[in-house]
């Protein structure tokens, strides 16, 4: 083991850490997607909801794994943890995905109304909000595969 991975081994820091790391791997992700797809540089991509895969998925599911890991998959602490990842994910692939759809109708009624005058109407509304059920999936399962890798890769050598 490093000399950092006795202290983190193990122990909350362990979890958060798995579920921060791997909500950023998963905005490290975007971003190359998004320069693959769009053959440009976009750093805003990083600080954005929506897309492939979610980071936050990807930050609850590895959180999640991490407490079945160490405390174990029957324990309490890994039954509200897994809860809390399953209500955000449904958020992410439900309720902001709706409010997503709905600023893109929203921007179009007033483009039509105000006959494309922008500065009459202000900035648009945030379209890409949430996600599609599988970038839920994908950041889900980043978040379980980054937990494991930690615990017993990382952390281990």
């Amino acid at each position: 083991m490093t000399n950092f991975a006795p202290m983190v081994y193990n122990t909350g820091y362990e979890a958060i850490l798995s579920g921060l790391m791997a909500a950023v791997i998963a905005q490290i992700i975007k971003f190359f997607l998004h320069l693959i797809v769009h053959r440009k540089v976009d750093f805003r991509v990083f600080t954005t909801t929506g897309g492939m895969p979610s980071s936050h998925s990807a930050g609850m599911v590895g959180l999640a794994t991490s407490v079945g890991i160490i405390g174990g998959f029957s324990s309490l602490y890994f039954a509200v943890a897994i809860g809390n990842a399953l209500v955000v994910m449904y958020d992410a692939a439900g309720i902001r995905r709706a409010a997503g759809k709905m600023a893109v109708c929203l921007n179009k009624i007033m483009d039509d109304f105000y006959n494309h005058d922008v500065s009459a109407i202000g900035p648009k509304l945030k379209e890409l909000l949430g996600h599609t059920q599988f970038e839920v999936a994908c950041g889900a399962i980043l978040g379980i595969v980054f937990a494991y890798f930690l615990h017993y890769y990382l952390l281990t050598y």
